[in-house]
């Protein structure tokens, strides 16, 4: 894999630029713009069409500005291509360029380590830190979330929104790919790592992140779209080494699809006893909750919303096969 993130002078400083996206975030996103001032070298800011002031805001914070026109659907994986297509129309390349979403904040000392990272071994590609909700005490939902950014310190297959990366090999790649709505950077990662790249999260507080997630409907919504994800990445990379999203696919459409229609046509058909068979849901609860018991509370939140979540999870699952027979991707599907 092709690298020169690193100048050959060992004492030269690397040089980090910084792609944000948002689309109405507001005074999040002035948080963000905020929270990077004096630790990257520039600001890309890429707005999704937001009609709330944002693209403003942000030139007035001194960000350079992309805005996205409406002609086609917006995604994340879109607004950072673009950010990248600014950055590699630039005289001078950094050799790292730090993702962030507008509703996060960078936490002081991340950079820093990271580049530490990067510099102790040659062939990372991303590193990633500690991603935690900013009030995780306003509902289980961001609770939820806060225990889903936790993932182990060490060698990963992935990354989150915030990440920072060495640019050229990220540019090699052509970026991420824009017809995603969602799982965006695991497919990056996927193909990053197949070109001998390698991804780590190191043990360092890397972002404040703002869920704002308050309502059921909300939870369903980000779980639907966590199936769709799931299905389209195994529809892509599940044959590969990592069997990519294979068993999370699987998991969505056996709790959340094959085990209500099996009951409930059995029942119909044969015996209403069959029934029974939706007990299989709080027995999962259980068996979840006894398993993360350590976490008290919030193991038995994530039991219980993990059951829960499966049933959304199998339906934006099959909405992404329908759509794949029928010719029609999916447009975005936002929860907040």
């Amino acid at each position: 894999m092709r690298q020169n993130a690193l100048s050959s002078d060992p004492d030269a400083v690397p040089v980090v630029d910084a792609v944000v996206i948002g689309r109405n975030e507001g005074a999040r996103l002035l948080a963000s713009l905020a929270s990077l001032q004096g630790v990257v070298r520039q600001i890309i800011y890429v707005d999704s069409g937001s009609d709330d002031g944002s693209p403003e805001a942000a030139l007035a914070a001194g960000a350079g500005l992309v805005r996205l026109e409406s002609d086609r659907p917006f995604t994340a994986a879109r607004a950072r291509n673009a950010g990248l297509k600014r950055l590699a129309g630039g005289e001078l390349q950094a050799g790292f360029v730090l993702f962030l979403d507008g509703d996060c904040s960078l936490r002081e000392g991340f950079v820093p380590a990271a580049l530490q990272a990067f510099a102790r071994e040659a062939d990372l590609v991303v590193v990633c830190g500690r991603r935690r909700e900013r009030a995780p005490q306003a509902s289980v939902y961001n609770r939820l979330c806060d225990r889903e950014w936790n993932t182990p310190v060490g060698e990963a297959l992935a990354c989150g929104g915030d990440a920072l990366m060495r640019l050229q090999p990220v540019l090699a790649l052509g970026g991420y790919r824009e017809d995603l709505i969602a799982g965006e950077e695991p497919e990056l990662c996927q193909r990053l790592r197949r070109q001998g790249g390698r991804i780590r999260r190191i043990d360092a507080e890397m972002t404040w992140h703002d869920a704002a997630m308050t309502r059921f409907g909300q939870f369903w919504r980000r779980s639907r779209r966590a199936g769709h994800a799931f299905a389209e990445g195994a529809a892509l990379h599940g044959a590969g080494p990592d069997r990519h999203w294979r068993a999370e696919t699987r998991r969505a459409l056996l709790w959340g699809a094959a085990l209500p229609l099996a009951a409930l046509g059995l029942s119909l058909l044969f015996w209403p006893g069959f029934l029974l068979l939706l007990l299989a849901w709080p027995l999962q609860v259980a068996r979840l909750a006894w398993r993360w018991r350590a976490e008290g509370r919030a193991g038995a939140e994530a039991a219980l919303f993990t059951t829960i979540g499966k049933i959304p999870e199998a339906i934006g699952a099959i909405g992404y096969y329908l759509g794949r027979l029928s010719g029609r991707r999916r447009g975005l599907i936002e929860y907040k």
